[in-house]
């Protein structure tokens, strides 16, 4: 589809270090939108729309940002790593009310660079700012539970959660907003300092908030460049000075950086990657509740989500009718702009819409068919939803992560068969199970929790509530994402402890306000 609006123009030239923008003068990336111009030519038709350009940072200027927040941080002696709980819940209060005001001008910015539609980009935005005061809530919380002494075997012991240390943080595109203000805020609540390279896709909707993260974060804390992965993150896990990775991505992106580490047992990894979500409909599923849940669950942001249903299982008895419903409410979809709302549009990626037909071509080859009409049309940059039935477990679309739309159907008697698959499967995210029958429905949590960290019975795939626990096995993650686990996974417990003949010296430090560590205060 082709643009009608006036696309902004945005080259910024700024980044953040030590608490200021700095002016950036070297080279720079072009960002192009996935809609394209309205007057483009059959040459150049998928080179979409000119939205600016942003730094393309090089090395020096990684490291730059590195030993910023290495500074800051100081062996955890900083000024942030050390500072009040009061301190930083008024650094991060500060920020949002900071970032609120800029919400139409990140919304546009979501719209244009990764084409997620407007209703969902402006959920995307105020379900971040929730989830930021909901952090700061639960912050007040894990502080009140380590304003006590704690009386043991004669040991007297105080326990808080401390920082861990300097936080490199890596964004993905398809949430650049939410899932990487998700890790890195939590973070910096936690007294860390961070390193934050925005995703490719996606990059010029930070530039509003850079402002914000320099007026409410102390000189060093949080240090914001933009480029290439390659250039500015291996530099920077190459040096051994990073504590933590958090990351939003591809479990290769991750695990090539965590080896380039000299100690990479020593880092503390927050990793979301990526699944394949099945969906297991049995053969009393209520097909109409089935087919929307698998609707939503497979085609919304086009199947860009780890949370997607990446293949469905149909038991054989219900197949034919399942796939003919699916089919048709699919193929009701509309392909369009996203600042129309439509439901299918333009995907961000270059090159994406051939990696689609890729896995059908090949699904095609091995015996597969495309079992709706509309299936696999390409509208400029974007790639109508294609159900694929049968699909030989012996392709791509089965083994890997598709990040798109496309969905492969197999069909099954055997629970079993469905079970070994998941078993066998490199990820471990979630899955859906579709059944009215209350023992088969046990028998697959049963089942299923130990090889996925969530069943969702009778629903699509999803990451909220967002004081739920958001994790994954074997590829698809490493530690917990939620409002309260997130706290959790960028700190470490740590205590101070003497024997009861201390106590009047312990009584001494803490009612003489001599350490906001090992104090009573209690934050409301």
């Amino acid at each position: 589809m082709k643009a009608e609006l006036t696309p902004p123009v945005i080259d910024h030239k700024t980044y953040l270090l030590n608490g200021k923008l700095i002016p950036w003068s070297g080279d720079v990336a072009e960002v192009r939108s996935p809609i394209l111009p309205s007057d483009a030519s059959k040459e150049d038709e998928l080179r979409g729309v000119l939205l600016g350009s942003a730094p393309d940072m090089d090395e020096p200027s990684a490291i730059a940002a590195l030993e910023s927040a290495k500074s800051a941080y100081d062996f955890g002696r900083g000024a942030w790593p050390t500072a009040d709980a009061s301190v930083r819940i008024s650094a991060m209060e500060k920020f949002i009310e900071r970032m609120v005001p800029k919400r139409e001008e990140v919304v546009n910015l979501l719209v244009w660079e990764i084409c997620k539609k407007r209703t969902d980009a402006e959920k995307e935005f105020d379900r971040t700012v929730i989830y930021l005061k909901e952090t700061v809530a639960e912050y007040k919380n894990l502080h009140r539970e380590g304003s006590h002494i704690t009386s043991v075997d004669g040991t007297l012991a105080q326990i808080r959660r401390g920082p861990i240390g300097v936080v490199l943080c890596l964004g993905p595109f398809n949430y650049p907003l939410n899932e990487t203000f998700c890790v890195l805020l939590p973070a910096l609540l936690m007294g860390n300092t961070c390193v934050f390279k925005p995703a490719k896709y996606g990059v010029l909707l930070i530039t509003p908030l850079l402002e914000a993260f320099a007026e409410s974060f102390p000189p060093g804390v949080v240090n914001i460049i933009f480029g290439r992965g390659r250039t500015l993150a291996s530099p920077i896990m190459k040096t051994g000075k990073i504590d933590v990775l958090a990351l939003i991505g591809n479990s290769k992106s991750s695990n090539a950086l965590i080896s380039q580490h000299p100690k990479p047992n020593r880092v503390r990894q927050v990793l979301g990657l990526e699944a394949k979500n099945p969906a297991i409909i049995f053969e009393d599923a209520n097909i109409e509740l089935a087919v929307k849940e698998c609707v939503k669950g497979a085609w919304s942001f086009n199947g860009q989500r780890c949370t997607a249903l990446k293949v469905i299982y149909v038991h054989k008895g219900i197949r034919e009718e399942f796939l003919k419903a699916f089919a048709a409410e699919t193929d009701k979809l509309s392909v369009g702009s996203p600042f129309e709302n439509a439901d299918i549009t333009p995907l961000p990626e270059q090159g994406k819409v051939q990696y689609m037909q890729s896995y059908v071509d090949e699904a095609i080859a091995k015996g597969a068919e495309v079992v709706n009409g509309r299936g696999g049309l390409v509208q400029g940059n974007a790639f109508f939803p294609a159900i694929l039935f049968p699909t030989s477990r012996d392709t791509a679309i089965f083994r890997e992560e598709q990040f798109g739309p496309v969905c492969p159907v197999l069909e099954f008697e055997d629970f079993e068969e469905v079970l070994t698959d998941v078993a066998e499967s490199n990820y471990g995210q979630q899955v859906s199970v579709f059944t009215q029958n209350a023992e088969a429905a046990g028998r697959c949590i049963d089942h299923l929790v130990n090889q996925v960290c969530r069943v969702n019975i009778n629903a699509s795939c999803q990451r909220g509530p967002d004081a739920l626990p958001f994790t994954g096995r074997k590829d698809s993650a490493v530690s917990t994402l939620s409002v309260k686990a997130a706290l959790r996974s960028f700190s470490i417990r740590t205590l101070v402890a003497c024997t009861e003949d201390q106590k009047e010296l312990m009584e001494d430090v803490i009612s003489g306000g001599h350490s906001s560590f090992s104090s009573m205060n209690y934050l409301l």
